[in-house]
């Protein structure tokens, strides 16, 4: 077993780069993302904690990576939303309430936008997850 998951790790730390998916403006952010995840795993749980790591890191660096300047720009153009209040502090990363309405993004269904608190927000909304707080 614990040559199956050294193997594995092994694979995610020199594969990365091969099996790392671009996104639009070019960034290869799953990739960064399961390289990094599992070199920080191995340093703290050794061959198991690479394994975990680069699975973590896969689905963080492609699910959090920042979305293509045309997507902000048209964010940044659209009338906005009208702004929802929510109690608690809103972060790259987190999800969104129920409550929030999401409003999908013209030419990239891939994204939506919302205002919570006055702040714009570009979200993904099968997970509802904030991508980028835009300023």
């Amino acid at each position: 077993m614990k040559k199956l998951v050294f193997i594995a790790a092994a694979a995610a730390l020199l594969g990365g780069p091969a099996i790392a998916q671009t996104n639009n403006d070019g960034n290869r952010s799953t990739g960064a993302g399961i390289a990094g995840g599992a070199a920080t795993g191995a340093i703290i749980g050794g061959p198991v904690g690479a394994g975990v790591g680069a699975v973590v890191g896969g689905v963080l660096g492609g699910a959090l990576a920042p979305p293509p300047p045309r997507v902000v720009t048209t964010v940044q153009q659209m009338p906005p939303p009208p702004s929802v209040v929510v109690r608690k502090r809103i972060r790259v990363g987190q999800p969104l309430p129920e409550s929030v309405v999401l409003t999908p993004v013209p030419q990239a269904p891939e994204y939506s936008v919302a205002v919570v608190n006055d702040q714009r927000l570009i979200v993904e909304p099968r997970s509802r997850r904030v991508v980028q707080i835009v300023r």
